[in-house]
């Protein structure tokens, strides 16, 4: 899936394709996303109007037209690219068409991601529960400390959360656990503050580093050219089962916890 720093990258790739230039048009070839798309609403909201701004919020981008907002999430397997020819694939269900020939095109084979309007985002349901932002100023060791008192949840469980943070997936708070050297089944409320000063710094460390490197599970679709995200080669500890730490040389564990796989080093990653 699609997690915080490949949506970075993707809002990064495309913005300056798309800012302040008029949509000629917009095609939706497929509105069975993982909610109904309102192709008249988006259409009539769009067509010959201008994106003025694109923003993310979690792993949501906003495009602003006119002081409401396109929300856009992938889903599962969705992606945004730049096109200049129509060079349609299977499962490009969405275009918008601007006058100078540029196409934002949405993929999205499994059809789980979603392109829904709103007046208000601070009160779409799809937004406002929604925890602080893990690159922004309210986020903090503290928080996470003061956040996790009395919780009886893996501490995976609790910073992959949406309400407490957003945007730490599987992958992220794996490598985040593996570097601050706490192991992912330990109980969030038992972890003492010092440990999530630490787990603060290093979600915001690796995240920035794989938006730096272009992300994990995504490409880069700027201009079309698909370039990869090459965050995969620092992975430590995520999908390294059975291999050695590159730290001790301990085997990596691994564990299902909350639905999700999980790995760790049972010797650097220590339990309270």
């Amino acid at each position: 899936m699609p997690e915080l720093p490949e949506v970075e990258t993707t809002l990064r790739g495309i913005e300056p394709h798309i800012i302040n230039k008029t949509i000629s048009s917009v095609i939706i070839r497929q509105p069975s996303l993982r909610w109904p798309v309102p192709k008249c609403l988006i259409k009539r909201k769009l067509e010959k109007k201008k994106i003025e701004s694109i923003k993310r919020r979690g792993k949501y981008l906003l495009l602003e037209s006119s002081n409401e907002n396109l929300i856009i999430h992938l889903g599962m397997s969705g992606s945004l690219r730049i096109a200049k020819e129509e060079n349609l694939k299977k499962h490009d269900h969405i275009d918008i068409c601007f006058e100078d020939g540029t196409i934002l095109r949405y993929c999205d084979p499994r059809r789980f991601g979603c392109f829904l309007w709103s007046k208000d985002i601070d009160t779409h349901f799809l937004l406002k529960n929604l925890g602080p932002e893990p690159l922004g100023n309210s986020f903090s060791g503290d928080y996470l400390f003061y956040k996790s008192r009395k919780r009886k949840v893996p501490i995976k469980n609790f910073i992959m959360n949406s309400k407490v943070v957003v945007g730490v997936g599987n992958i992220y708070a794996s490598e985040a656990l593996f570097s601050a050297g706490i192991r992912p089944s330990c109980m969030a409320g038992k972890v003492p503050r010092k440990k999530y000063n630490l787990l603060a710094k290093e979600i915001v460390h690796i995240l920035r580093k794989s938006i730096e490197e272009g992300g994990t599970t995504l490409r880069d679709f700027v201009g079309g050219d698909s370039k990869p995200g090459y965050f995969k080669q620092s992975l430590r500890v995520y999908g390294r089962e059975g291999e050695e730490c590159y730290e001790c040389f301990s085997t990596i564990k691994g564990k299902r916890i909350g639905q999700r796989a999980s790995a760790y080093c049972p010797k650097c990653q220590s339990i309270f």
